[in-house]
């Protein structure tokens, strides 16, 4: 087992694999999605963040996932569709995954493990769950639903100068 996120890949939604050793050297604020939740609208936090911190290292990475109620039920291209319809997203989006239970993606495995939920839980709990890489690698924190991509802005700044 790789003991960075950059020893993981993935499939992106027009389904290339990208390698996550790709991302050497980047902060990274990786999210699983939905297009029909209450907090769909977190992904105009996340372009802004995006727009605003690109330059100096940062990716954030989007994975669909439908999980939770079935708010994620459309095809790769139809969730591409949607976000770029309604929020205009630039930043990359990945194939739909399962972040729990046995089919779970080996990314959401590993990063669960090194960032445990509330009281150690492993599962995530709802859609847009994030977690914050920093330039090694490392998962350094896990943010639930209710936390706005802008309340993640100072801990990305703090990566990002590191």
């Amino acid at each position: 087992m790789t003991s960075t996120v950059h020893g993981f890949s993935a499939e992106d939604y027009r389904g290339q694999i990208i390698d996550f050793s790709s991302f050497q050297d980047k902060v990274l604020l990786v999210v699983n999605t939905a297009s029909n939740c209450g907090f769909t609208p977190q992904y105009e936090g996340l372009q802004k963040l995006y727009q605003k911190y690109q330059e100096q290292g940062l990716e954030v990475l989007a994975f669909p996932c439908n999980q939770f109620k079935q708010q994620e039920k459309g095809s790769n291209d139809e969730i591409k569709e949607f976000c770029d319809l309604n929020f205009k997203i630039s930043f990359p989006l990945f194939a739909k995954i399962e972040v729990n239970g046995d089919n779970a993606h080996p990314l959401y495995q590993h990063m669960k493990q090194q960032a445990p939920g509330l009281l150690g839980s492993q599962s995530i709990k709802w859609n847009f769950t994030k977690f914050l890489v920093n330039k090694q690698g490392k998962v350094v924190k896990r943010y639930g639903s209710m936390t706005r991509p802008e309340a993640i802005e100072a801990d990305i700044e703090k990566l990002l100068a590191e």
